[in-house]
């Protein structure tokens, strides 16, 4: 397999630049592995991520979902930020506890123009995953 196009802390330096509203906060994601085309992030959980009921949102689960295909394909691409989601189909599992969630995504396949991949997202410390996208970026020329 060849090797990630960015390092993990390289692309985070380059996320928080770009996007300094998401990652430069203390409670942001945290990726925690990246490998090409593929990678293991964290949200910490904060309780602003609970709906009525004491679950995370959906919302939530779909932001962490869109940023782990977003990490995976810059792995694999390199830093190209205006890569931009053109489909993203989602299945809520099971209820997420009030815990960390962990999301690992994995890219199927890597084009000129459009990487497709899958996305799995747990409670830290279950087995069981919450909630299973796939999802389609189109990549611009470089």
């Amino acid at each position: 397999m060849p090797e990630p196009a960015m390092t993990a802390d390289e692309l985070d330096a380059k996320l928080a630049e770009a996007f300094p509203e998401l990652f430069q906060s203390a409670d942001r994601a945290v990726i925690e592995r990246l490998d090409y085309g593929a990678c293991r992030l964290r949200l910490p959980f904060q309780s602003r991520y609970l709906r009525p009921g004491g679950t995370i949102s959906g919302p939530t689960m779909m932001q962490l979902t869109d940023l782990a295909m977003y990490v995976a394909v810059l792995g694999a691409v390199g830093w190209v930020p205006l890569a931009v989601t053109s489909q993203l189909n989602i299945h809520f599992l099971r209820r997420p506890e009030a815990r960390d969630l962990i999301a690992e995504a994995r890219l199927l396949r890597v084009g000129g123009r459009t990487a497709v991949g899958d996305v799995t997202i747990w409670s830290d410390g279950h087995d069981a995953p919450v909630a299973h996208a796939t999802s389609t970026y189109a990549i611009p020329s470089r």
